[in-house]
């Protein structure tokens, strides 16, 4: 009786640790996705940056130069 207990119970703990590794390994997932699109978005940025910069140095604006105080 006693062990039909406790073999309950170590059932049911583990039905709630493979139910919280779910849940975990849910929201590793979504974090994953969601840094991806960031690296994605970060790229384009970064490509828009450079497109800016090469534009401006060729129609002769402002270079990222430091001032002459430097």
């Amino acid at each position: 009786m006693i062990e039909n207990t406790r073999l309950e119970l170590l059932e049911i703990k583990c039905s709630h640790l493979e139910r919280a590794v779910q849940e975990l390994s849910d929201v590793v997932y979504r974090q994953q996705q969601q840094l991806e699109r960031a690296l994605l978005r970060n790229e384009a940025l970064a490509s828009q940056i450079e497109a800016l910069e090469t534009s401006a140095e060729a129609a002769g604006g402002p270079r990222t130069e430091l001032p002459p105080h430097y």
